[in-house]
């Protein structure tokens, strides 16, 4: 980084690695919130106040403000775009063609498994979506290619769900989102993608909080059970049971699903 000679440098997480960084790398311009043990790492320095910027994407926004400023609202939404040029040479390159009706699960969290929708009640969603006359395939990293499987193991043998979780790169994944006519996610980054894209969108919380990392868009819509264990933010349930996905059932996710404007109910 030093080589590079970079003149400034955003410290978004809060921790003291992630400033240390830009300081050894001599970035003359360090820009983050400040806590006692960074006072000295960071020179544009915000204090954070939890209350007024309850989610991250306004905590990140904040650090382009000038010090001690408010932040503009309304937050601009992110925005991502897929062409129809773009669609067709992803389906090429993958060869596969998009089917009258697809709904598109990411059931993968980098997190931890306490961020994930068990993979019994995603096939048993996909089951259900089946006999509506719906296409499942399935998006995430190599690192989902399991999950994947063990849903479409899990599902009926005449109507498997395509599973592509590894087979794709990030911008093919954004061109398979954005043909879907509803997605299905954990809160993941392609739960964020798939806003960004302003598809219909169910995002499905456990462990994590859709008050503090929500999908950013009037077409998505939160499922969450909201027991009084949760938000716990941990990796994996520190109860063992994780009745915050657990009792999540596939039918109040397919209710969601099917009362999307122009969705089928049969």
């Amino acid at each position: 980084l030093a080589r590079e000679g970079y003149q400034r440098a955003y410290i978004l997480p809060n921790s003291i690695k992630s400033a240390l960084i830009p300081f050894f790398a001599d970035i003359p311009e360090r820009i983050g919130f400040v806590g006692e043990t960074r006072y000295g790492l960071i020179n544009r320095r915000h204090t954070l106040n939890k209350a007024l910027l309850p989610q991250m994407a306004e905590r990140f926004a904040q650090l382009a403000e000038t010090p001690g400023t408010a932040l503009p609202r309304p937050l601009p939404r992110p925005r991502l775009r897929s062409t129809g040029a773009q669609r067709a040479a992803t389906l090429a390159a993958l060869g596969i063609e998009i089917p009258e009706r697809l709904a598109v699960f990411c059931p993968g969290a980098e997190y931890g498994p306490a961020k994930r929708w068990p993979e019994r009640h995603f096939a048993a969603l996909a089951n259900a979506l089946a006999d509506h006359g719906y296409a499942v395939w399935l998006l995430g990293s190599a690192k989902d290619r399991a999950i994947g499987e063990d849903i479409v193991s899990r599902t009926d043998a005449a109507r498997l769900p395509l599973n592509l979780c590894g087979a794709t790169s990030l911008s093919q994944a954004i061109d398979l989102l954005a043909a879907a006519s509803f997605v299905v996610c954990n809160d993941s980054g392609l739960m964020h993608v798939a806003a960004a894209l302003d598809r219909p969108l169910i995002a499905l919380y456990g462990s994590s909080s859709p008050g503090f990392t929500p999908p950013l868009s009037p077409q998505a819509r939160i499922l969450s059970l909201h027991l009084e264990c949760s938000p716990c933010f941990k990796r994996e349930c520190p109860l063992g049971h994780l009745d915050c996905l657990n009792r999540l059932e596939p039918q109040r996710v397919l209710d969601a699903c099917l009362r999307f404007p122009g969705q089928v109910s049969g």
